[in-house]
């Protein structure tokens, strides 16, 4: 039997957190959608790192992020395999951890749909930010996120949450909600961790890759790995470093959905990195499945 306590409601989750903070433990709280894999384990490694007594780890599908005609049926739910996952983690003795897989009605007591025209109760948009990049082509994505770990945050009240560098987008959206909204929060961003062969982003979504387009994949981060180099070597124009992506793309034929070279502060296409860093970042389809990556130039969070 697992050592990780499965949390189920809201109350649960708030008697474990009063249970750590009478002990003085800091709380650290990793948000994922479950199906875990490396990426995720390093952000719970994170937390334990930066001093987190106890650490909560949330296994939610949130519907909201998802529309209509998107993989939200199909998106894998491994439960079990998760708790396993993080039992065998090995972290040290003085480090609790617990996991929060909540139903869908524990966390939207009114019911929620993937329309977001049927959708009643309280949301949370970060408007500017939302709209550019993944917003694009999502533009229901970033309110369905902001809303569930703003719920989140406020049912877990941990000291400091911790997520991937991966979901850059997601990372800036989630920093404005929380100097906004005034959490009491720290927020960390955790370096992406990578198949250390071929350099591909760990996302659950890979395991929807047929062998011969989980080969072709990383041709995307090569073309990451060429812009840096054009970088270091003192290239900063933005159709330089997007044509270096594009490139390496190409020999793939990979079906390349949009590269842009962003302002960090406000996610705005710039037109070369400038003192204070850009963001490179891009989507692309391999068959029904959508992948995204980015690299940082100039600048750490």
């Amino acid at each position: 039997m697992s050592s990780v306590p499965v949390l189920r409601t809201v109350a649960e989750v708030r008697a474990w957190r009063e249970e750590q903070r009478a002990r003085g433990r800091a709380v650290g709280y990793v948000p994922t959608m479950g199906a875990l894999h490396a990426g995720h384990l390093e952000l719970v490694k994170a937390a334990e790192a930066a001093g987190s007594g106890a650490v909560m780890v949330s296994i939610f599908v949130n519907p909201a992020q998802f529309a209509p005609h998107e993989d939200l049926d199909r998106y894998p739910r491994t439960l079990d395999s998760d708790v396993g996952k993080l039992a065998a983690l090995g972290l040290g003795q003085a480090t609790a951890v617990a996991v929060f897989a909540p139903a869908v009605a524990e966390m939207y007591p009114r019911g929620i749909s993937t329309t977001v025209a049927e959708q009643r109760g309280t949301f949370v948009e970060v408007r500017g930010l939302s709209e550019m990049l993944e917003g694009g082509t999502r533009p229901h994505f970033f309110r369905g996120v902001a809303t569930v770990v703003a719920k989140l945050l406020h049912i877990v009240m941990p000291d400091a949450a911790f997520f991937g560098q991966k979901d850059v987008q997601q990372c800036c959206v989630l920093r404005a909600m929380v100097q906004d909204l005034h959490f009491p929060v720290a927020l960390r961003v955790v370096p992406t961790v990578r198949d250390p062969v071929d350099g591909l982003a760990l996302s659950s979504r890979n395991v929807y890759l047929t062998p011969e387009q989980r080969a072709r994949a990383p041709a995307f981060y090569r073309g990451l790995c060429r812009a840096r180099d054009l970088f270091a070597a003192g290239t900063t124009a933005r159709d330089e470093l997007i044509a270096a992506v594009r490139a390496e793309a190409a020999t793939e034929q990979l079906d390349v959905e949009y590269v842009c070279l962003s302002s960090p502060d406000d996610l705005a296409e710039v037109q070369a990195v400038g003192s204070g860093g850009a963001i490179l970042s891009g989507a692309w389809r391999m068959g029904t499945t959508r992948l995204i990556d980015n690299i940082l130039l100039g600048f750490e969070f």
